[in-house]
């Protein structure tokens, strides 16, 4: 397991520090380890969020997948109900 600061996660991922303390206020990025006032990321973690958000093509947004799988939810319940 290696850490990693917040600005080497950054260059890791392919984004800004500032992009990826912003994703972390907003919980929308990858998971983190808070060590007192220090952020630090492990990078095992950040290869599991990197393959979570792979699209085979610009259609494939998180967003659309979240809405089908949610229609998808809502209809398996209709049907038991």
């Amino acid at each position: 397991m290696k850490r990693l600061t917040v600005l080497e996660a950054a260059t890791y991922v392919g984004l800004s520090a500032s992009t990826l303390n912003q994703m972390r206020s907003e919980g929308r990025g990858p998971r983190y380890i808070k060590l007192g006032s220090r952020v630090v990321y492990d990078s095992a973690d950040l290869d599991r969020w990197m393959e979570q958000h792979k699209q085979s093509s610009t259609s494939d947004k998180p967003e659309l997948r979240r809405r089908r799988r949610r229609s998808r939810l809502n209809q398996a319940l209709d049907v038991r109900r």
